[in-house]
């Protein structure tokens, strides 16, 4: 049965929130130096990491008061940041999902709090930033059970018909979430067609990910010189993510590269692709170069990631 804390843990716990609310900055009338409350913030991220959410499960999964949720949601919609559906088993629900300028919205965001924290961390030693983000790894270990682990996912070599998948299953995502252009269908079948024309087994492969037999990802492995190899197209379907497709995907990429000789390992993709970037950050790639540029209809910042292998 649990035991209830001491006054003296009580008074801890307290002035810990306090001080860790005021560090960050969250209770500044907007976040970051951004048009978003701490709210808005959140719901923000949980629409960029999940797709077709119901407001009532973004409600839930955040604690918030439905009333103040449909404030946020209502306003939203009216600044161009989200789309609304009715679910079809409620129609007094509604289905939210990110347009592109709720994703650009998001990504600059996501961009300023990322610099923020490792701005706060520059000031620490090696050691003390250690120190502290095993700290927090303990806190969430301690205050909430593990989520569910993900579901299993089937990883095959590509056969007839996969590669065309592949490019209209790309070339429709990009354009449903991020508004781009058919100049980046045609970049795909271009990648791809070479794929297929100068594929060597030995250097280079595909894998496409399969969940109850149909399929929902893939990504390529091709060489770039004899010593790096090169990521691209990383895909994942919409009802596989948030189950761990892409991450798995990556990692089979990276032992894949290292089974083949490559000593390194180079990717090419966009800020606004917040959760590749998440996957490739957490798998231990760096981001080495940022480059503004307009393609596929938007206005863009490509990014160029690196690991050893």
């Amino acid at each position: 049965m649990p035991v209830d804390g001491t006054d003296d843990q009580i008074a801890a716990v307290r002035a810990f929130n306090r001080f860790y609310t005021r560090k960050l900055g969250v209770l500044d009338q907007h976040l970051g130096r951004s048009p978003f409350s701490l709210s808005e913030a959140r719901v923000l991220y949980e629409l960029a990491h999940h797709d077709d959410l119901a407001a009532k499960e973004i409600g839930h999964e955040l604690g918030l008061d439905p009333g103040y949720l449909s404030r946020i949601v209502q306003n939203f919609d009216e600044r161009g940041l989200i789309t609304r559906k009715p679910l079809p088993a409620d129609r007094r629900q509604y289905q939210l999902s990110l347009t592109a300028k709720g994703r650009q919205s998001f990504a600059k965001l996501n961009l300023a709090s990322q610099n923020e924290v490792g701005a706060m961390l520059a000031q620490l030693s090696s050691g003390d930033a250690t120190r502290l983000t095993r700290a927090m790894a303990t806190i969430e270990a301690v205050l909430e059970q593990r989520r569910s682990q993900p579901a299993s996912v089937v990883l095959r070599c590509h056969r007839v018909g996969d590669i065309g998948w592949v490019v209209s299953k790309q070339a429709a995502a990009y354009a449903a979430d991020y508004g781009w252009d058919i100049s980046y269908e045609a970049l795909v079948a271009d990648i791809c067609a070479q794929f297929i024309k100068n594929y060597d087994a030995a250097r280079e492969h595909c894998w496409i990910a399969e969940l109850g037999g149909e399929p929902v990802g893939s990504i390529f492995l091709v060489k770039a010189t004899d010593e790096i190899a090169k990521l691209r197209l990383l895909q994942v379907e919409k009802q596989a993510r948030g189950l761990g497709v892409g991450r798995a995907l990556v990692e089979q990429c990276l032992q894949g590269a290292r089974e083949r000789g490559y000593s390194r390992m180079t990717l090419w993709t966009q800020s606004i692709l917040v959760a590749a970037r998440g996957i490739y950050q957490a798998a231990g790639f760096k981001l080495v170069k940022e480059e503004k540029h307009h393609s596929f209809g938007a206005d863009l910042v490509g990014e160029t990631w690196e690991r050893d292998l």
